[in-house]
């Protein structure tokens, strides 16, 4: 947890919705596990227990309150923040590597042994990626149980069960409850998530403050036509997940994002949902990023103006690389009719488009077939994003949300054409790194001047010292200044 036992027990005291993701509260006299905002009467503190996880208390013979649904909160901002086995593993879970790939194929994607990893998370973590991937499916099962009108059967395979009677099991263990119980007392609470006509929309909760605003613009001015699109407040975009492609609506609302899902398969939902979480930056703790950068008086009058600040993410890592690449040294225009070009020639277009959704980016492996042909611009330019795209589709370096920073950042310098700038964009968009200054971009370095602060990498790196751990988000606000 990033609070300890006595600062969680007074989060309790005072049902303070900031820490809501950062731990879970037992309680032993119940036999139910609750969020630190949960509205019922504060137990005593000789009968709580305070968990990092739901897995954790689900393993410790809790159930889940029925009052303040507890995994229905962001997730823990602790995933992006640590970059260790753990925190790796969780991105990872959730998004559905378990249920794909089982554990021995989480435990390769980490470059540990499913030993090692067994160990790891159940010391950090209080469960086994078992436990943590089975917490994963049933907060997912609930939601839509509870929020949708989907059979039984859909919500099963959609959170990632294997079979009806695991799904069963696992609602009764962790809910105390049938899913025909869990229905009846759902009452299809606000904001419900309803499907009709192959579609799914959700509620994506959000820490507030948050600058859903100034993420539409960042993904809009970059949006490329037939992958994205930006209309009336919502942002849409194609997906290539792993059963097979879709199409997302994201639009920011009071507290939370709504989420409208078109899916080949449903199996895919959980896998979006995490995907989209990462773009938008849901699960970040914007009042611990806002008081550490608001007490630099450089940055105050900036946070005062943009509350809640987010570091846009990525649904591909393959993707986002080769949009850096486009990018660098060009403007965002440029790079955008770049990739709109790359995209109409070396793109799959959906069986059934969505409104201006019509084209999936291309992989890795089409670009390294067909790049050579389709790219403008100076030859060493196109070798290097040719040559990138085929270490990338030959599985030489991996991009998916489990890399360790440093790792990752290594194997990219090694590639030609890749600097500091695009390897350390790629580990901020990413892996969600926090705490990348990319100090040598020049829109970063003139939103520095703007605000009186030195605009020269040196100066600027130096400056930029006290941010930590949160120089992603003082980079955001230094590129707003440039708008």
């Amino acid at each position: 947890m990033l609070v300890d036992e006595e600062q969680a027990y007074r989060a309790v005291l005072a049902k303070d919705a900031r820490f809501d993701g950062h731990f879970i509260l037992a309680v032993r006299t119940t036999g139910i596990y609750c969020r630190p905002s949960c509205p019922a009467i504060t137990p005593k503190r000789r009968n709580v227990a305070f968990y990092p996880t739901s897995a954790a208390a689900q393993s410790a013979g809790f159930r889940a309150c029925r009052r303040c649904l507890p995994d229905a909160v962001p997730g823990s901002p602790e995933w992006n923040l640590r970059a260790d086995l753990a925190a790796r593993a969780m991105r990872l879970i959730s998004d559905g590597v378990v249920e794909r790939a089982g554990v021995a194929g989480l435990a390769a994607q980490l470059g540990y042994s499913v030993r090692q990893l067994n160990r790891v998370l159940t010391a950090e973590l209080g469960a086994g990626p078992l436990a943590l991937a089975r917490a994963h499916r049933a907060h997912a099962a609930r939601i839509l149980i509870e929020l949708s009108d989907l059979s039984f059967s859909d919500i099963a395979f959609a959170a990632g069960f294997a079979s009806i009677r695991q799904f069963n099991d696992t609602v009764r263990a962790v809910f105390a409850s049938t899913p025909g119980e869990l229905r009846a007392g759902g009452g299809r609470r606000s904001g419900p998530a309803a499907s009709g006509g192959g579609r799914i929309t959700l509620r994506l909760p959000v820490r507030t403050p948050f600058d859903g605003a100034g993420v539409l613009d960042f993904l809009g001015r970059r949006a490329i036509p037939g992958v994205e699109s930006i209309s009336e407040g919502s942002y849409g975009r194609t997906l290539r997940l792993p059963h097979g492609p879709a199409t997302a609506w994201l639009t920011p609302d009071d507290g939370h994002v709504r989420c409208v899902l078109r899916l080949t398969e449903v199996r895919d939902l959980a896998s979006a949902v995490s995907r989209l979480r990462r773009l938008l930056d849901l699960d970040a703790d914007p009042q611990a990023v806002d008081e550490a950068l608001g007490a630099d008086p450089a940055l105050a009058e900036s946070v005062r103006a943009v509350p809640g600040i987010r570091v846009p993410g990525a649904v591909d890592g393959d993707e986002l690389v080769v949009r850096a690449l486009l990018g660098q040294q060009i403007s965002a225009p440029a790079a955008r009719t770049a990739g709109g070009r790359l995209c109409a020639e070396l793109g799959s277009p959906l069986a059934d488009p969505d409104g201006e959704l019509t084209t999936l980016f291309p992989t890795a492996a089409d670009i390294a077939a067909g790049g050579a042909e389709v790219l403008r611009g100076p030859q060493r330019r196109i070798n290097a994003i040719v040559g990138v795209c085929a270490a990338l589709a030959d599985g030489s370096v991996a991009t998916h949300f489990g890399r360790e920073p440093a790792e990752l950042r290594a194997e990219l310098l090694a590639l030609p054409g890749i600097g500091p700038w695009t390897a350390d964009y790629v580990l901020m968009r990413v892996l969600g790194a926090p705490d990348v200054l990319l100090s040598t971009d020049l829109m970063v370095r003139r939103g520095a001047g703007l605000l009186g602060l030195p605009d020269t990498q040196g100066g600027l790196d130096a400056r930029g010292e006290p941010w930590r751990p949160w120089r992603s988000y003082a980079g955001m606000h230094l590129w707003r200044a440039t708008a």
